[in-house]
């Protein structure tokens, strides 16, 4: 049957139940139970125990199946817990209920209360007493919505993926458990989680072109973040000598299996502490979360088993391009670094420094084959402008960047807490950038705050999306965003 037609059929059945006062929409309906409560309660009784059982349950949800025998039926009702099938007779809900569930449809949303019974077949069923109907379904759920190959189109439609997908829900329900077990971590760590401003009067701590918006009553231009990095330094300047944000950044940049434009970072801020402290806590960070999540510190990944036990190697990035077969005076001279970037065809704006071809390198010859996780660390300082030098080498930073599957999950280094050095860093890296004026942001009152002394301190990012990818065996960013951003439909 064509679409238009099973709207138009499903609009007239309405019509005809309205006419005889049934209400399409109630709201007086209570649950006591979930789909996933009945099974645990009852799952374990044998056909026997079960026929002793004189209580009843109330559930509610959306029809998934039907299959009608005439003056009985079978339907599947699908709650946030999972599904449960239900038998529905004459005799026992009634003539006017059971008048009212022949017009229904699958989709329509249903309220039941019934017993617990073991069908021939074996499969716990509630027996309904009594049945409503709760909502009616306008429009049919898609036939094969899990073999479309338009997968934009789930991603339009995310409330119908989640429908009809239980692979797509279980995603979610796991992101929802690892932004709780993040949380919970840096919490019994004696965290404080603070909330910092989205839109920013200058745009600060990572480089990024920002979204732009304005303010009508302050009269003011205003940025979306694309870190709180600045803002969660002031606090540690304050006295909140641990802090850490789960927040929403947003970069006016490409899209990608890996990027969107809108996306969730964790950032933290621990005092009196070095990268290599926050290694260590990002190793039993991930290892506890893996655990809660997935159960086990190994996971899958796309068919590749990732082994998040630590501790993980830590490896420099100068030597990370020596065993990747790359020449010694590439990582030693400028111009053979230059000559190398030309060769491998990275697109160069002119003017880079020997430390930012370094990182191009590395990111074009190295990051792709680091699957395992691992540390890696002491990056140039041109590309680290708000990291602390290396004490025995002021050209490098005291940095790390996880890397697992070839992708930055996490980017973290002991800070930069000198103001002076702070504000010349700030001018170098705009230099070296050949920004037009209005592009040019250096956040004065972020240099005032460091002037009134920063203890020493190491922070960390962590792509909570990226993340969930990896616990959740997602191959898209776009899998773990229940609304990525997409292109206008033409």
């Amino acid at each position: 049957m064509e679409r238009s037609q099973i709207l138009k059929q499903r609009k007239e059945k309405a019509r005809l139940l309205r006419q005889e006062g049934v209400e399409l929409y109630p709201r007086d309906f209570k649950v006591d139970c979930t789909s996933r409560g009945v099974l645990e309660r009852y799952g374990g009784l044998s056909e026997e125990e079960l026929a002793q059982v004189e209580e009843t349950v109330t559930v509610a949800g959306r029809m998934m199946a039907l299959r009608d025998f005439g003056r009985a039926a079978f339907t599947h009702l699908q709650d946030r817990k999972g599904r449960i099938q239900v038998y529905i007779r004459k005799d026992k809900v009634g003539e006017g209920a059971f008048k009212v569930f022949k017009r229904l449809d699958v989709g329509d949303f249903i309220g039941v209360r019934g017993r617990p019974f073991r069908t021939k077949t074996g499969e716990l069923t509630i027996e309904a007493h009594e049945l409503k109907l709760l909502a009616k379904s306008m429009r049919p759920l898609p036939e094969k919505w899990h073999g479309l190959t338009d997968v934009e189109l789930r991603y339009r439609q995310r409330y119908l993926d989640l429908i009809v997908n239980p692979k797509v829900r279980d995603t979610f329900l796991k992101r929802s458990q690892i932004v709780q077990a993040l949380r919970e971590f840096l919490l019994e760590r004696d965290f404080l989680e603070v909330e910092t401003p989205m839109m920013q009067p200058i745009p600060g701590g990572a480089t990024a072109r920002p979204f732009k918006t304005y303010h009508n009553a302050l009269d003011m231009e205003l940025y979306l973040r694309i870190a709180p990095e600045l803002y969660l330094k002031r606090l540690v300047v304050g006295g909140m000598e641990k802090v850490f944000e789960i927040n929403r950044n947003f970069r006016n940049e490409g899209v990608s299996s890996l990027h969107n434009p809108e996306f969730t970072m964790l950032e933290f801020y621990q005092s009196y502490s070095t990268y290599e402290d926050l290694m260590a806590l990002t190793e039993e960070m991930f290892q506890e979360v893996a655990k809660r999540v997935v159960g086990s510190t190994k996971v899958v990944y796309q068919g590749v088993e990732l082994d998040f036990s630590p501790p993980w190697p830590r490896l420099s990035m100068k030597e990370a391009l020596l065993q990747r077969g790359v020449e010694r005076e590439v990582v030693e001279d400028r111009e053979a670094a230059l000559r190398r970037a030309r060769k491998e065809g990275i697109e160069l704006r002119g003017g880079e420094s020997h430390g930012e071809l370094i990182a191009l390198l590395f990111e074009e010859v190295v990051q792709p084959h680091l699957i395992q996780p691992i540390f890696v660390v002491d990056y140039p300082v041109e590309v680290s402008p708000l990291a602390r030098r290396r004490d025995d080498d002021p050209s490098l930073t005291e940095r790390f960047e996880l890397f697992i599957m070839g992708r930055e999950i996490a980017n973290g280094f002991t800070e930069l807490n000198d103001p002076e050095e702070q504000r010349e860093r700030f001018l170098e890296q705009l230099s070296r950038r050949e920004l037009k004026a209005e592009e040019v942001f250096i956040d004065e009152d972020f240099l005032l705050a460091l002037e009134y002394g920063m203890p020493p301190t190491a922070g960390e990012g962590i792509g909570v999306d990226r993340l969930v990818m990896l616990l959740t065996d997602s191959a898209s960013i776009r899998d773990v965003i229940l609304f990525p951003h997409m292109r206008k439909r033409r």
